[in-house]
C-alpha cells in the first residue's frame, strides 16, 4: 500500500475524476473544533488503486454535477465509511458519485473529521456531525448555482457514514431564520436517506418526522448490521416512515460500488433509482 500526503485542494482518484469540481471547504477559515490542528491529509492507495484518507482537519465537499442535458435536479450527499478511523473514499464515495452523476443526479462526496483515528480529539456527535449538517446546508445554499431542487436533496452513508446520515435524518437540524450567515438558515434534514450497511443500528430511532429511507445490506454482514438493519426497517414501519429494505444474499460488509461487482449486490444503485422513482423524487423520464 502506497502512502502520500495530500497538500493540494483536489485529488484525482481516476480518469473520471476530471469531471468533478475542485473540493469546496465546508467552513470559511478554520473549522470549529479544529483550532490549532496542523498537518495535511494522508492518503493511502491500495494495490487495486482505491484510496483511504486520514488526518482530515479541513472538511470539504467534492461535487459531481451531471451534464445539464441529463440533470434531474435531484442531489445526494455521499458520506463514505471507515469506522470513523479513515475514509474509504473510492468505492464508498467517488465511484458512487460518478454513477449518480452519469444518471442525472448531482452528488457531493464529504470528507469529514474522524473521531476514532489514533490521538483524535474529535467526537462523532460534535465535529463529524457538524460537518455532515454543514454539508447539507451548503448544498441547499448553492442549489440554484448547481441546478438543484432544494426540495429534492438526500443523503447517503456507508457504515460509519450511515451513522451520520441517520443522525441528520432523525434530529432537529432545521435552519435558523435569524442566523447571520445565510448557509445557517438552510435545513440540514435530508428529503430522503440511503443507509447502506450503517453502523450503530440500535441508535437509529425514527419518528414520524424521519426522512424516508432506502436500506441495503448483505446477509453475510456482521449480525449487528444485518439483523440490526432489519430492526431499523421495522422501527420505521411502526413510526410510519416510508422505507424499503434490500437484504442481499451475499456481499459482506463494505461492498460499496465497484463496476466489476456483477453479483446482485452490485445492482443496488439501480434499485435506489427505482425507489426514488416510486417515491416520485425522480420521474421515469428522468431515470
Amino acid at each position: 500500500m502506497r502512502t502520500i500526503v495530500l497538500c493540494g485542494a483536489l485529488l484525482l482518484a481516476s480518469p473520471a475524476a476530471a469531471q468533478r469540481l475542485v473540493e469546496i471547504p465546508l467552513w470559511a477559515g478554520v473549522a470549529p473544533g479544529s483550532e490549532g490542528k496542523t498537518g495535511d491529509e494522508v492518503v493511502e492507495t491500495s494495490a487495486t488503486g482505491e484510496l483511504r484518507i486520514t488526518n482530515v482537519h479541513r472538511p470539504s465537499l467534492t461535487p459531481y454535477l451531471p451534464p445539464k442535458d441529463k440533470a434531474t435536479g435531484v442531489a445526494v450527499l455521499v458520506i463514505p465509511g471507515g469506522g470513523h478511523r479513515q475514509l474509504v473514499i473510492t468505492h464508498e464515495g467517488y465511484n458512487v458519485a460518478e454513477w449518480l452523476s452519469a444518471h442525472g443526479i448531482a452528488a457531493f462526496v464529504l470528507k469529514h473529521r474522524l473521531a476514532r483515528e489514533p490521538n483524535s480529539t474529535y467526537k462523532i456527535e460534535v465535529e463529524a456531525l457538524a460537518d455532515a449538517t454543514r454539508a447539507m446546508r451548503l448544498i441547499r445554499a448553492r442549489a440554484k448555482e448547481w441546478g438543484i431542487d432544494p426540495g429534492r436533496v438526500g443523503a447517503m452513508g456507508f457504515s460509519a457514514g450511515g451513522e451520520l446520515v441517520a443522525m441528520i435524518a432523525t434530529r432537529d437540524v432545521k435552519g435558523s431564520a435569524s442566523a447571520t450567515e445565510a448557509i445557517d438558515r438552510e435545513s440540514a434534514r435530508p428529503d430522503f436517506q440511503a443507509l447502506i450497511y450503517p453502523g450503530r443500528t440500535g441508535d437509529i430511532q425514527p419518528d414520524a418526522n424521519t426522512s424516508p429511507a432506502f436500506l441495503a445490506a448483505a446477509y453475510d454482514d456482521r449480525q449487528d448490521i444485518a439483523e440490526g438493519l432489519a430492526d431499523v426497517y421495522l422501527r420505521m414501519k411502526r413510526a410510519g416512515v416510508p422505507a424499503e429494505l434490500h437484504m442481499y444474499g451475499s456481499g459482506g460488509h463494505g461492498f460499496g460500488f465497484r463496476a466489476t461487482n456483477t453479483r446482485p449486490v452490485g445492482t443496488w444503485l439501480t434499485r435506489l433509482t427505482e425507489w426514488l422513482t416510486d417515491r416520485k423524487i425522480l420521474t421515469n423520464a428522468e431515470r
